[in-house]
């Protein structure tokens, strides 16, 4: 790899390095095959997965391998039975959600009980797959099919049109109407916005085991606000009156029922007498004769576990998860009804999320120690293993792990040091599929066994021979880790990637944060945005992140610095960062430059206010301004109710100190972004233009918040760097 002065051209940077910008972003993807959506048929026989096509990474195909010889096959094919039809809003938004949005072709799937069909979506309609390669079409409207599954046995196929749940007998190809009242502010079999987008729940409707009932949400929009979000195109303008729970604002108004699959014997389901909560997960017992039923209060301090009697409705708190007095409960999905009437639950009221096992009203805690439980992949009651990821070994890694339900607290590792893993199985996890990668390695998928032992590649992913990233391993830079502590003695991971330096020459820095809950930065792990990492180290960058106090996987404690001081300890640990650079003898501490996305766009600007000069520049992508315009689920677990501590609010945010940035910023923005809207950047760009600072801006019409397409990523990229290569001149120039 050769490191040059940071600011030179693009063009001439791309001269000493096979990698470039377009090959960054342009397909194959460098990562190899990025297959998603990793399942196992009923039976255990065929992995399936949705794999992208070599000349376009966003679009995917179904393929199926065959455990018992290893041969791949491709059972749907989305561009010969694809209309092309263009996806419906409400779909569209489905995507954003998920992260997905710009993905093409087949985007989910679900296994039929039986192991001989697969219902696939795609184009707004349902298809039938079977593994002999033949495909029956279920739907043919114009209206979209949203939140399509099979049923637990196997006899109906059920999606929502038009706001209402739809079931359809696969037997007869017959169509019942569940629901008919969904129209205008009322939604039946959906999940809500904020439910989308901050609880991790996609859908608003659940079967019984049996498929004798289905437990449907219904929500009423008609108390939230309106924002008239602008999605400003290329060519034309599209003004949505988008329901919008800012915090501190009224969410929808959330019931529940319970009816049979032609909507016949509707029970409403009594979720207490404060209407304002969320209704955070649903799921039926093994037996199908109790609904259990998450419903967590406004300010997130409180999650009661409700078991309901499905045929009256009626429920009782079974228990109950409180947080701390400055902190929240957080969700999870590591959770599991078992047979014997018992629950495997995952709680973080020691200070770590671990698991227990609830009994006849008795707890049991399972796993324990000064770490955490990330999910739960499976559930053997025969034998009575456990097996859950985890963080046991290590912040920086994630692993698998075993433990015994009869040997609460005896755990053990199934997969191999040095790795971040990611797993989906059967229930009882005797088959596993296991996703690992490293700083060095991409994703590779392999089935194993319950034990660990590999079995079988899925996608082994080598490095080496027509592998999309070999021609460039010989200029790859090995990443390293370390820590440092904040003013409180608290350990920070950070992690950096260096060019190949040479003595007594300093080198600039991108310095990359995030900032937020919820998220890891530093691991050991591959990342998606690994070949852009070693493009600019190869431009003669050093890369740099930590994660500040606030960061997830690190206990409540470490997580609950937080609470109502968003803005306050994530800013003062990335200057702590900042200085920990500025003391090595190879960084040019007058060269540091700052970039974040979203919440890390914000902590740019928080930390552009408060320490001018620290920084030679700051990026700010899609940042967030005033958290009083970002939605109420997501804000107030962290800040509270601004109508209640408006302070909080007042000092989080960015706008009230605009007039102190005084380096150079550049604020990017796409112009139909429903999650972080443009107006957190159009306030602060009336603030400041007010105020007289400068600052530059780059805006992108029709792009949302995760911009899509390689031309588009492209131009992006080539927009920062410009905007560094400018700003960081004088700066190297003034040194000599």
């Amino acid at each position: 790899m050769v490191a040059g002065a940071l600011a030179m051209p693009v063009e001439a940077a791309t001269q000493r390095s096979d990698l470039t910008l377009e090959r960054v972003f342009a397909s194959p993807d460098l990562a190899g095959s990025t297959p998603r959506a990793l399942k196992l048929s009923p039976d255990g026989r065929y992995v399936t997965v949705l794999r992208n096509r070599p000349d376009d990474g966003q679009r995917f195909d179904l393929w199926a391998m065959d455990t018992t010889t290893g041969e791949w096959r491709m059972l749907v094919d989305s561009l010969k039975l694809g209309t092309g039809a263009e996806l419906s809003e409400a779909e569209k938004m489905q995507r954003e959600r998920a992260r997905i949005g710009g993905t093409r072709g087949i985007v989910a799937y679900d296994w039929a009980p039986d192991g001989k069909s697969i219902l696939v979506p795609l184009d707004g309609d349902l298809y039938l797959a079977t593994l002999d390669g033949k495909v029956r079409r279920l739907t043919a409207t114009q209206a979209a099919e949203l939140n399509p599954v099979i049923s637990p046995k196997g006899g109906f196929a059920s999606f929502v049109r038009d706001q209402n749940l739809v079931v359809l007998d696969l037997a007869t190809g017959n169509e019942a109407q569940a629901t008919r009242e969904g129209a205008g502010t009322v939604h039946f079999g959906e999940a809500e916005f904020v439910a989308q987008e901050e609880m991790n729940r996609r859908t608003g409707y659940w079967w019984s085991p049996d498929d004798r009932r289905i437990a449907v949400e219904r929500f009423d929009e008609a108390p939230v606000g309106i924002v008239s979000r602008a999605a400003i195109g290329a060519e034309g303008t599209r003004v949505y009156d988008q329901r919008y729970p800012k915090a501190g604002t009224p969410n929808v108004l959330v019931d529940l029922y319970v009816m049979n699959p032609d909507g016949s014997g509707r029970v409403k389901v009594d979720l207490g007498a404060d209407p304002d909560i969320y209704l955070a997960r649903v799921d039926w017992a093994p037996d199908g004769r109790t609904l259990l039923v998450q419903r967590q209060n406004r300010a997130q301090t409180v999650l009661d576990m409700l078991a309901v009697d499905p045929a009256t409705g009626t429920s009782r708190v079974l228990f109950s998860e409180k947080s701390g007095a400055r902190s929240w409960v957080n969700l999870s999905d590591a959770y599991r009804a078992l047979r014997d009437g018992s629950l495997i639950w995952w709680s973080e009221r020691d200070g770590h999320g671990h698991l227990y096992r609830l009994t006849d009203g008795k707890w049991t805690q399972l796993t324990s120690g000064d770490w955490d439980v990330a999910d739960l992949v499976g559930v053997d009651e025969a034998s009575g293993r456990v097996t859950f990821s985890g963080n046991r070994d290590g912040v920086l890694e994630r692993h698998l792990y075993t433990v015994n339900l009869g040997r609460p607290g005896v755990v053990s590792r199934i997969t191999e040091p040095g790795w971040w893993n990611a797993a989906s199985a059967n229930g009882t996890a005797s088959r596993i599929i296991l996703t690992r990668s490293n700083p060095d390695q991409p994703p590779q998928v392999m089935l194993t066994d319950g034990a660990g032992k590999r079995l079988a590649w899925v996608n082994e992913n080598r490095v080496a021979g027509d592998h999309p990233y070999a021609p460039y391993l010989p200029s790859h830079r090995e990443k390293t880790f370390g820590t440092i502590r904040a003013a409180d003695g608290t350990v920070l991971h950070w992690e950096m990637i260096t060019p190949k330096m040479e003595p007594g020459k300093k080198y600039p820095v991108f310095f990359h944060h995030y900032g937020g809950p919820h998220s890891q930065q530093v691991s050991r792990a591959w990342g998606g945005t690994t070949p852009l990492q070693q493009y600019l180290v190869d431009r003669g960058y050093i890369w740099f992140v930590i994660d500040n106090r606030g960061a997830a996987n690190r206990g409540k404690a470490f997580e609950d610095h937080l609470f109502q001081a968003m803005g306050g300890v994530e800013v003062a640990d990335q200057l702590a960062g900042a200085a920990y650079l500025k003391g090595l003898d190879f960084v040019d501490a007058d060269r540091i430059v700052t970039y974040g996305w979203s919440y890390g766009g914000y902590m740019t600007l928080k930390l552009l206010e408060a320490a001018p000069d620290v920084f030679a520049a700051g990026i700010a992508g899609a940042p967030v301004s005033k958290w009083e315009l970002y939605d109420t689920h997501y804000t107030e677990r962290y800040m509270g109710d601004p109508r209640k501590v408006p302070d909080a609010y007042l000092k989080a945010d960015t706008v009230q100190d605009a007039l102190k940035i005084a380096d150079p910023l550049l604020l990017i923005h796409g112009m139909a972004d429903d999650n972080v809207v443009l107006e957190h950047s159009t306030v602060m760009m009336a603030r400041m233009q007010a105020g007289a600072v400068p600052f530059e801006t780059m805006l992108y019409p029709g792009q949302t918040h995760r911009f899509a397409g390689s031309g588009v990523n492209v131009h992006l990229w080539r927009t920062i760097l410009d905007f560094l290569d400018r700003r960081l001149m004088p700066r190297m120039e003034a040194g000599k």
